[in-house]
């Protein structure tokens, strides 16, 4: 029961952080979103993330500072084993199925329903 009230805890104070950048910062929600993708990577690549995950779980993992995370841990992973060209291709490799299904749902989405434009 702990684990999940510091999921939410965590979770809904990296949304707050983003909420807060939007409205008190007049930041556009795209300035935010990469500003939390760009804070996610640096603290993933500074090896913060994933005891923040640990600590957090679903709190940590859901929330799109992980995509940076994600996109930091895979490149530092392939880059070990294939060197420099690795830092781009392990990007891909780690995060190809998430992005895959993003693109797979939303035209599913758009075919079913009518969108608005």
């Amino acid at each position: 029961m702990e684990k999940f009230i510091w999921a939410f805890i965590v979770g809904g104070g990296i949304c707050v952080i983003g909420q807060i950048m939007m409205d008190v910062f007049k930041l556009t929600p795209a300035h935010t979103m990469t500003t939390l993708v760009v804070s996610g990577a640096v603290l993933g690549g500074l090896g913060l993330y994933d005891p923040l995950v640990e600590f957090a779980g679903a709190g940590a993992t859901v929330p799109i500072s992980s995509f940076g995370n994600s996109l930091v841990k895979g490149a530092l992973m392939e880059a070990e084993r294939s060197g420099i060209i690795g830092v781009l291709t392990g990007i891909f490799e780690v995060t190809s199925s998430g992005v895959s299904a993003a693109i797979i749902f939303g035209f599913m989405a758009a075919i079913f329903f009518k969108p608005k434009g």
